[in-house]
C-alpha cells in the first residue's frame, strides 16, 4: 500500500511540475475587436462583381486589413454586433459580390 501511495504522489508532482511550466494559451477574441485590425473599404470598389472565392476572399481580408472574414449569400441572417475589425462579404445566387462592408 506504501508503494502505491508513493508511486501515486510522484506521478502527481511529475504532473504538477509540467503544468507549471506550461505557457498560458493566448485565446482569439469571440466578442472583442482583434487588435491592430480594423477594417478599411478603401479599394474594395473592385471586387464587387467577381465570383465570391476562398481567394477573393482572402484578398478582400488583405485589401482591408481586418481580422474577421464573414460571408453574407442571400438570405442568410446574421448578427447585428459592430466589429470594427471584420469585414462582410454579400453575395447574390450566382456568388457574385454584391456589397463589401466593414463591421
Amino acid at each position: 500500500m506504501r508503494e502505491l501511495l508513493l508511486s501515486a504522489a510522484s506521478s502527481f508532482i511529475l504532473i504538477a511540475s509540467a503544468c507549471a511550466n506550461a505557457q498560458p494559451i493566448q485565446p482569439t477574441p469571440i466578442h472583442d475587436d482583434t487588435p491592430g485590425h480594423t477594417c478599411t473599404l478603401k479599394g474594395t470598389d473592385r471586387f464587387v462583381g467577381k465570383p465570391g472565392s476562398k481567394m477573393m476572399g482572402e484578398a478582400i481580408k488583405s485589401v482591408t486589413k481586418a481580422a474577421v472574414l464573414r460571408w453574407a449569400p442571400p438570405g442568410t441572417m446574421l448578427t447585428m454586433d459592430y466589429r470594427a475589425d471584420r469585414v462582410t462579404i454579400y453575395l447574390d445566387a450566382r456568388k457574385k459580390i454584391t456589397k463589401i462592408n466593414c463591421g
